[in-house]
Parts: structure tokens; C-alpha cells; sequence
């Protein structure tokens, strides 16, 4: 017969709770565990289940990736906002290439 299992989060002799001197001389798990077993267990975002944005490769001058970095976290989102403010209002559709250019 299997022991009655404590709630979530209840410490228990397997996994005592921490005292301000545990806290204080705890040490990150990349300086005790094997390299292995943190890349193994390192987070990574998953793919999106519906991708709403689409990935791109854009060429920017310096002065301006500068500006939008030096305005700190969440300068992609302002510098998208910016582009979203000024695209086109048109929905028309984009024109097919000619068949005589190549692909790229």
C-alpha cells in the first residue's frame, strides 16, 4: 500500500525547508551540476502554435538600431510599432514577379 502523499509545496524530511543560512550559501546549479545535464535541461521556446509574426532579415542603418537600443528592453516592440504606424493602409495584394527573374 502506497504512503499518503503530502500536498504541493509541504516540505518533508526528503526535501527540508530552506533556512536563511541555506539561502545565503546556495550556490547557481551551472557551478555544481555537470555541463551535460544543464544543456540538457536548458529552456528553449518551443514553436509557436500559431505563428503570428513572421521571421525576417532587414538592413538597418547603425545611427538607427543605435537609437532603438539605447531606449532599453522592449526596443523591438517600439521599433515595430513604429513600422506599424507608418506601412502602407493599401491591402492591395502583392504583384507576381515576372517569369523571366530569377529566384533568389
Amino acid at each position: 500500500m502506497r504512503a499518503k502523499e503530502q500536498p504541493y509545496g509541504v516540505p518533508d524530511k526528503d526535501n527540508p525547508e530552506w533556512s536563511a543560512d541555506d539561502i545565503r550559501h546556495a550556490r547557481p546549479g551551472a557551478e555544481v551540476l555537470p555541463a551535460a545535464f544543464i544543456e540538457n535541461v536548458r529552456r528553449q521556446r518551443g514553436k509557436q502554435r500559431a505563428p503570428t509574426k513572421q521571421m525576417v532579415s532587414l538592413r538597418v542603418d547603425p545611427a538607427v538600431l543605435d537609437a532603438y537600443r539605447s531606449t532599453g528592453k522592449g526596443w523591438q516592440g517600439r521599433m515595430h510599432e513604429t513600422l506599424a504606424r507608418h506601412a502602407p493602409k493599401s491591402t492591395r495584394t502583392r504583384k507576381a514577379r515576372p517569369a523571366s527573374r530569377r529566384a533568389r
